[in-house]
C-alpha cells in the first residue's frame, strides 16, 4: 500500500493554484491538478494505516487508502471503480469538499498541511475518468414499473435519483430553478466548481433514464397531492434555505442582504456571459460589489465564496467580520482537535486573492443615511463559539460600508410549499422528521439537509445513498448491485421505524436476522 516510508521522503503538493492576481479578473477555475507523475507520488505517501482515520472521516466511507495506492501503482481505471463504489459525484466532492477525510490523516497529527492530498487525487481520477471515456451511461437493464419524484436536485437530490435510478426504479427529479444542482450551481462560484462540471454529469444521469423536470416549484406550479398520486415514493431532497437573520439596530437598512441572495445573483451573471440558460434579475434588482466597500459577516465558506465575487467585480474593499477566535499558527483549533475537521483555516483562496479577516468581530448594529446603509458598528469579543460570546471592554469599531452581506447560515428549510402541503412532521429544528429518512407520511421521505440540517456535500450525497436503500425497500425492489446485501428486504416491524435497530439496518451495519445488541441494560435481539 504506497510506497514504503514515503510519507517520511515526500513532501504535500496540493493543487497548483493560479496567481490569485491573475485568477481573480476571471471566472474560470482557480487551481489545476498536478501532473500524472506528481499525482502518483502524492498516493505514494499514503501510510497504509493499520486504522485508516480518512476513511471513518469521511461521511461516504471512500475507500481512499485504496484508490491512493491504485493511482502511485498507475491503475487509473481500477481506482475510478473503487472510488465510484462509494461516491456517485467524485468531480463534486473532488473541487469543493472541505475535505474531513484530510483532516482526520494520521499525517495530519501536527499539521492539517502534512496530510495525504486525499482530495486532490480523487479528482485526478475522476477528471482522468472522464477524459478517457471510462464514464459511460449505464441505464438499468430491467424497470421495476415503480415511480418516484424528487423534489430537489442539489447533492441529495440527484444522489438518491442516481441510486434508485440504478435499481430499476423510474425516476423524475424535479427543481424549481432554472437547471440543476442546488447550491452547487447557484451558491458556489465558478471558480471553484464550473458549472459544465454539473452538466456533464446530469446529462450522463439523463441518459441512464432519469427525468429532469426545471422551473416546477413544488407546493405552487404542481401540488405535493398531485405528486402523491402521480408517484409511489416521493422524496423531498430541498436543501436548507432559510437565511439565519442577524437582529441588530439598523438591519432594515438598503444595501444590507442575505450572502445567497448575491451569490445567486453572480451565478446567474457569470451563465448569461457564458451563454447557459439563466434567470435575469428584476428591474433594480441586481446585487453588485462593483467599486463598493463591503463588508461580509460570517467566516465559513459561504462568506469566502462572497469575498471571492466581491473581489472579481471589482469591489473597492472587502472586509469579513467573523466571531471565533484567530487560528493558532498550527492552524488546529483546540476545539477541533484531530482526527475532527476544523472549522476555520489559517487562510483561503478568497483572502489569498484580496480581502481582510476580522478575528474575533461581532456586530451590535448598522448605520445609513437616507435609507441606505453606510457603516457596521462592531466590537471585539471572546469565547469558544457564538453562544458564549464575552465582548471585550473599549474595543468597539465601526466599518465603513455600502454593500452588507449576512452569511451565517441556514436555520431549516423552507415550510411553505411542498413540506407544508406533504403534512410531514418536523424535528425541534425545524428539519424535517425522518430518523430512518421515512417522514411521518406513508411514502414519503427526506434526505440532506432538508433532514439533517445544513451540511458538507459530501454528507448530502451520503444522505442520498443511504435513503435510496430505504425508499427502494418500501418500493419492494431488491438491493441495487452485489455490494448492497445488507439492506433489509422486507419491512421493518411496525413500530420499529425508530429504534437503534432500524437505524442499523438503514446503515447497512447488521443483516437480517442478525443478532443486535440494543444498548446497555437491553438485551440481544434478532431483526425482524
Amino acid at each position: 500500500m504506497g510506497q514504503l516510508g514515503g510519507f517520511l521522503k515526500i513532501h504535500r503538493v496540493g493543487f497548483d493554484k493560479r496567481d490569485p492576481e491573475l485568477r481573480v479578473r476571471d471566472y474560470e477555475r482557480y487551481f489545476a491538478l498536478q501532473p500524472e507523475e506528481e499525482l502518483a507520488r502524492q498516493g505514494a505517501r499514503c501510510m497504509d494505516c493499520g486504522v485508516p482515520f480518512c476513511h471513518e472521516g469521511c461521511p461516504l466511507g471512500n475507500l481512499i487508502p485504496d484508490w491512493n495506492d491504485l493511482v502511485y501503482r498507475g491503475r487509473w481505471r481500477e481506482a475510478i471503480e473503487q472510488l465510484h463504489a462509494t461516491n456517485n459525484f467524485p468531480e463534486f466532492t473532488g473541487s469543493i469538499c472541505p475535505a474531513p477525510c484530510e483532516s482526520a490523516c494520521v499525517l495530519a497529527i501536527e499539521s492539517v498541511a502534512d496530510a495525504v492530498a486525499i482530495e486532490q487525487i480523487e479528482l485526478a481520477i475522476a477528471e482522468r475518468a472522464w477524459a478517457e471515456g471510462w464514464v459511460v451511461p449505464d441505464p438499468p437493464a430491467l424497470r421495476s414499473e415503480r415511480t418516484v419524484a424528487v423534489v430537489g436536485s442539489g447533492p441529495a437530490g440527484l444522489a438518491v435519483a442516481d441510486e434508485l435510478n440504478r435499481a430499476g426504479h423510474s425516476v423524475t427529479v424535479l427543481e424549481r430553478d432554472e437547471g440543476p444542482g442546488g447550491l452547487l450551481r447557484f451558491g458556489v462560484p465558478d471558480a471553484k466548481l464550473p458549472k459544465r462540471v454539473i452538466d456533464r454529469r446530469v446529462e450522463l444521469l439523463e441518459a441512464e433514464g432519469i427525468e429532469m423536470r426545471y422551473g416546477i416549484d413544488v407546493g405552487a406550479d404542481v401540488t405535493a397531492e398531485r405528486l402523491r398520486e402521480d408517484f409511489d415514493a416521493v422524496v423531498v431532497a430541498i436543501g436548507s434555505r432559510v437565511h439565519r437573520d442577524l437582529v441588530a439596530p439598523g438591519r432594515e437598512l438598503d444595501g444590507i442582504h442575505f450572502a445567497m441572495d448575491y451569490l445567486y445573483g453572480r451565478n446567474r451573471w457569470v451563465a448569461r456571459q457564458e451563454g447557459r440558460p439563466a434567470l435575469e434579475p428584476p428591474p433594480g434588482g441586481a446585487i453588485t460589489a462593483e467599486g463598493k466597500r463591503v463588508v461580509v459577516i460570517g467566516g465559513g465558506d459561504t462568506g469566502m465564496d462572497c469575498i471571492s465575487n466581491a473581489n472579481r467585480e471589482g469591489a473597492a474593499e472587502v472586509t469579513m467580520l467573523d466571531v471565533y477566535q484567530e487560528l493558532p499558527p498550527s492552524g488546529r483549533d483546540a476545539r477541533t482537535p484531530w482526527p475532527l475537521p476544523p472549522k476555520r483555516t489559517l487562510s483561503t483562496y478568497a483572502l489569498e486573492e484580496g480581502g481582510e479577516r476580522k478575528w474575533g468581530a461581532e456586530v451590535t448594529g448598522f448605520e445609513g443615511a437616507d435609507g441606505r446603509v453606510q457603516g457596521v458598528h462592531a466590537r471585539q469579543v471572546q469565547g469558544t463559539s457564538s453562544r458564549d460570546l464575552t465582548p471585550v471592554p473599549g474595543s468597539e469599531f465601526t466599518l465603513t460600508a455600502d454593500l452588507v452581506l449576512i452569511a451565517i447560515g441556514f436555520s431549516h428549510p423552507e415550510h411553505t410549499g411542498a413540506i407544508e402541503q406533504l403534512g410531514v412532521e418536523l424535528d425541534r429544528r425545524g428539519n424535517v422528521r425522518a430518523p430512518v429518512f421515512e417522514t411521518s407520511e406513508e411514502g414519503v421521505f427526506a434526505c440532506g439537509d432538508a433532514r439533517v440540517g445544513q451540511s458538507l456535500v459530501v454528507s448530502a450525497i451520503a444522505e442520498g445513498r443511504k435513503c435510496a436503500r430505504i425508499v427502494n425497500r418500501h418500493l419492494g425492489g431488491s438491493p441495487m448491485d452485489a455490494d448492497r446485501e445488507l439492506i433489509p428486504a422486507g419491512p421493518l416491524v411496525l413500530g420499529d421505524e425508530h429504534s437503534l435497530r432500524a437505524e442499523a439496518l438503514a446503515a447497512g451495519t447488521v443483516r437480517q436476522g442478525d443478532a443486535f445488541f440494543s444498548g446497555p441494560g437491553g438485551k440481544d435481539e434478532t431483526s425482524a
